[in-house]
């Protein structure tokens, strides 16, 4: 679904993304790992085309991303949903005019089909029956089931999670990991992407974990790949260890 080939990114002397290459699956949970500062931010932003690598390829969905006009991006990025880490519901709303939101905005399809999407989505995340509650009426993991289904509205081809069990505590936490797995199971064609520094959660969930390290890919394979790796670097990222070439400003 995605490919990066020999993508640099810098900013004035810094470089953030070093000849980074990799790939994501398509249909598949991809968990990209890092420590702070490691790119995995800045990745996601030339995912969605928000920036521009200063070289190297760009391609989403057998096109070039870089040849979009501004037109092209608004239609590019409808291809992706979004969970962001705290739901970002408006509180103003119901949960149904929070779900229906983007396909107000961006929709085409008649008010009944609308809500039709909206019941579908919020059976999908397993919360049929709360469409009339505002957000201040439910628990930090309805919210995130919530925050799931809007993004969910659209039927994209690309679901983003930007640390969707930060701040949580571990039934919440698992909770949500097995969200992502059944949504995904439920949509064989959806590629999903977790930004997480959630070691059991990836090793757990995703089928395809990407690690970065100095704008670079350090490992990337199936959790086992990750379990019984040799690399140094990576050894030291998954103990939790001060020591090692890793380094922690």
């Amino acid at each position: 679904m995605i490919y990066f080939e020999h993508v640099t990114k810098t900013f004035g002397k810094k470089t953030v993304l070093d000849d980074l290459s990799l790939h994501i699956p398509k249909g598949k949970i991809t968990f990209i790992l890092g420590k702070s500062g490691e790119g995995k931010s800045v990745t996601i932003k030339h995912i969605m085309g928000l920036m521009k690598p200063t070289a190297g390829k760009i391609m989403v969905d057998g096109e070039d991303i870089s040849l979009f006009d501004q037109h092209g991006l608004m239609a590019y990025r409808k291809k992706f949903g979004m969970l962001f880490q705290h739901a970002a519901l408006f509180d103003s709303l119901s949960v149904c005019e929070n779900v229906i939101f983007p396909l107000k905005e961006h929709g085409t399809m008649p008010l009944v089909e609308m809500h039709e999407r909206v019941d579908e989505v919020l059976e999908m995340v397993g919360l049929p029956e709360i469409k009339q509650k505002f957000p201040n009426q439910l628990s930090i993991g309805e919210k995130k089931r919530v925050g799931l289904a809007r993004a969910l509205a659209m039927a994209p081809k690309i679901m983003l999670y930007d640390e969707p069990t930060t701040g949580m505590d571990p039934l919440v936490s698992e909770m949500i990991d097995e969200l992502i797995t059944e949504v995904n199971a439920g949509n064989p064609e959806l590629t999903s992407i977790v930004i997480s520094h959630d070691l059991k959660a990836a090793l757990a969930t995703a089928e395809n974990i990407i690690m970065l390290y100095k704008g670079k890919v350090a490992l990337t394979g199936i959790p086992d790949d990750f379990r019984h790796s040799h690399d140094a670097v990576v050894r030291q990222f998954f103990s939790g260890r001060v020591e090692g070439p890793m380094e922690f400003l």
